[in-house]
């Protein structure tokens, strides 16, 4: 590879990944203006404000020193979650097509576990001073309190994160692997060449099935309503990113938006046969499946009630099962 074959690819990786990193900041904030807001009759936020101004604004806000044990690693966190999507962005740009065992299901699905266990660390890592003053068992008004432990609000969230990984994030990985049995290859590059030639897996029974799955494991693995269990009270407690300020709180907005686009091109890859490119369509196509999860994200919580476990493990159960018969009916293509 020469030196210019190679700065023409850095180039393009940067390029491409600015585009996704302002579509991606611009999401949030169309999901709330033209989903949102539409379905509550109301005029909503602009666009700009939910993921753009909102991450420029903490930029600029006062950091703070998180009551944790080990409060550089916690603060670590959500810049670790970047880097791991941005890594799956990479691998799903056809420049990584090459390096097989970085262009491959299985390095996504440890990109992945790698991003959900980073939400368990925060959990354990932070001990916020809103939760301080919680303490088990309990005891009688002025009962003396003799060696009593603390329970912090965050390891409720680390504790549910935990279940997530164990349970939750199961069928968005079933769904990656039905493309992998139509095709019979696990390699990224394998599985959009042969929808080029025969024609997307969505337009089959397994690849409908799939895309059912991935739009659950979707909302699972972004921890959004109803699935956003990961919060230990929504919308008032922030569980494991309560105490992240100024430019921390800023890659939170960032990667939230950023992945989701990036999971949008991971579908349009397995699903449609089309990867991002910078002079080609594709990028455009993933631009729109984007927006189209967005579109039903919206409409999906904005009727949902947030689910406990009661309702949580079956629709899990139900999802997995419906990625497992399309597991079966990819091979039997």
């Amino acid at each position: 590879m020469s030196y210019l074959t190679i700065v023409n690819s850095v180039l393009e990786v940067i390029i491409l990944l600015l585009i996704a990193l302002f579509v991606g900041v611009l999401i949030p904030g169309i999901e709330r203006k033209y989903v949102h807001a539409r379905i509550q009759q109301r005029i909503g936020p602009p666009v700009t404000s939910s993921g753009l101004w909102a991450s420029i604004k903490f930029l600029y806000k006062e950091n703070i020193k998180p009551n944790s044990p080990v409060p550089g690693l916690y603060k670590a966190m959500p810049i670790l979650c970047f880097i791991v999507v941005f890594l799956v962005f990479i691998a799903l740009l056809p420049l990584s097509y090459g390096f097989l065992a970085f262009a491959s299901l299985i390095a996504i699905v440890g990109f992945l576990k790698v991003e959900e266990i980073a939400y368990v660390l925060m959990g354990s890592l932070s001990k916020s001073v809103m939760s301080a003053g919680l303490r088990f068992p309990d005891h009688v008004k002025g009962a003396e309190r003799v060696n009593t432990l603390t329970s912090y609000i965050e390891d409720i969230s680390s504790n549910r994160s935990l279940r997530m990984i164990a349970f939750g994030s199961f069928p968005l990985y079933l769904a990656l692997f039905i493309p992998a049995a139509m095709c019979g290859s696990i390699f990224l590059g394998d599985i959009v060449s042969y929808q080029q030639v025969h024609g997307p897996f969505l337009f089959s029974l397994a690849g409908v099935l799939g895309t059912i799955v991935f739009f659950i494991g979707l909302m699972i693995m972004l921890n959004e309503y109803p699935f956003n269990i990961v919060k230990a009270k929504a919308d008032v407690i922030e569980g494991p990113y309560m105490e992240f300020a100024s430019k921390y709180r800023t890659f939170v907005y960032v990667t939230r938006g950023f992945m989701i686009f990036t999971l949008s091109c991971l579908y349009s890859v397995l699903f449609l046969g089309v990867a991002p490119g910078l002079l080609s369509l594709g990028f455009i196509v993933c631009i729109i499946v984007a927006l189209i999860f967005v579109l039903f994200m919206g409409v999906f919580s904005a009727f949902s009630p947030v689910f406990t476990n009661r309702q949580f493990y079956p629709v899990v159960l139900v999802s997995s099962v419906i990625g497992v018969v399309g597991v079966i009916l990819g091979l039997l293509i």
